[in-house]
């Protein structure tokens, strides 16, 4: 049983010429690109479940993406500054 998503994505042509790009882009990051596909394919209509099987991420994932972009738009598809310590990595050779 499908249920449509209350977060009804709708591009302007600047949006999508963007996001499209991201796609295209062979040195964009992986999840950047990711991101845009959710979004692209949301704008035309397809479900949150679907889109969730095309490009082989788990439903919730889909379901915040969407929620993010129509919440905040183009700058919703960012990383966020996480909480606490920032991770160190040790000099090279190191273990």
């Amino acid at each position: 049983m499908s249920r449509r998503s209350p977060f009804v994505i709708e591009l302007s042509d600047e949006d999508r010429a963007r996001l499209e790009a991201l796609v295209r882009r062979r040195t964009a990051e992986q999840r950047m690109a990711l991101r845009a596909r959710i979004v692209l394919a949301a704008a035309n209509g397809e479900e949150n479940a679907s889109i969730a099987e095309r490009v082989g991420v788990a439903l919730n994932t889909v379901i915040k993406w969407r929620k993010r972009f129509f919440e905040e738009g183009m700058g919703g598809l960012a990383d966020r500054k996480r909480s606490g310590r920032p991770r160190t990595f040790p000099p090279s050779g190191h273990r």
